[in-house]
């Protein structure tokens, strides 16, 4: 319904703005704000009278107090804004007043305009303008729409993820055990290394040693030799020059001369069998360890 309640009232109901007609989906709805209310233009009214007041007041430094109540008076008070020091003593008393405060001006009544002319109504049915159930359906159909294909989109990714996740796990996995082949590969190239280096080695010290040996050989054999032929001849240059016979070096000669020949020629026989065998193991352990790393 809508009365004349003060406001201006056009000839024609149908060109008043708050009557809406056609499309409901495109309403402009009025907010409640729209229409002033005139309490509350005349209250704001009186606030800025009041600040414009105090403000007049303010400006002005000799205000004019009111009249005298009964049984009062006024006396001078000073209410300047800055203070003069009083350079001469006079006699003085004190003496206090009391002002009322400023009334408040009684607020002004509302305005009310003399109504003039007919009032004017018009009803609107239940489901005239607008069905409810009827226009939210659309609106349902698209949110619910929306949201189910939302839903199925995160759960479609959620799946996505779940298997790269796995993909993810099964790569890392079999990337760790490729490392761990690789580590075992790369200790046991260093083992092998290693084992043919300290053999390399060691081979090296024992043909240096033969070879000392063999010079220290050569070196004793041919000390033998040059001995051999050494002793005959100083014997015989000493028995030509008359030296008389020694039973000792002839003790050495006979006795500990031979038997040290024959110590001398088992030594060697035996360092010989004792080399031979070395030399057959060496080649058999060269031989294994070659067929081994030619079949690795």
């Amino acid at each position: 319904m809508v009365e004349n309640d003060g406001r201006p009232i056009y000839g024609n109901i149908m060109y008043d703005r708050r009557v809406v007609r056609g499309n409901t989906y495109a309403q402009h709805i009025l907010p409640a704000t729209a229409q002033p209310d005139p309490v509350e233009i005349q209250r704001q009214q009186e606030a800025m009278r009041r600040a414009a007041a105090r403000k007049v007041s303010k400006d002005k430094f000799h205000t004019r107090s009111s009249d005298a109540l009964m049984d009062r008076k006024h006396v001078d008070v000073q209410t300047e804004l800055y203070l003069e020091e009083l350079i001469d003593h006079i006699e003085d008393a004190s003496v206090e007043c009391q002002t009322d405060a400023f009334l408040d001006k009684p607020a002004t009544p509302l305005f009310i305009p003399a109504k003039s002319g007919k009032d004017a109504a018009t009803q609107i049915e239940d489901g005239e303008l607008f069905d409810f159930d009827l226009e939210v359906e659309p609106v349902l159909q698209v949110l619910i729409g929306k949201t189910m294909e939302q839903a199925l989109l995160e759960v479609l990714e959620e799946e996505e993820l779940a298997g790269l996740r796995a993909q993810q796990r099964a790569f890392q996995e079999l990337r760790n055990a490729e490392l761990v082949e690789v580590q075992r590969l790369e200790e046991q190239e260093r083992r092998h290394r290693e084992e043919k280096a300290r053999r390399i080695k060691q081979q090296r010290l024992i043909l240096k040693k033969e070879i000392e040996t063999a010079e220290k050989i050569a070196a004793r054999t041919f000390t033998q030799h040059y001995l051999a032929d050494l002793l005959p001849s100083v014997y015989s240059k000493l028995r030509d020059h008359g030296y008389f016979y020694d039973p000792v070096h002839r003790d050495i000669e006979t006795g500990f001369l031979p038997w040290l020949m024959a110590e001398v020629n088992n030594t060697l026989e035996k360092q010989e069998v004792a080399r031979t065998v070395l030399d057959m193991l060496i080649q058999d352990v060269t031989d294994h360890r070659q067929e081994v790393f030619n079949y690795k």
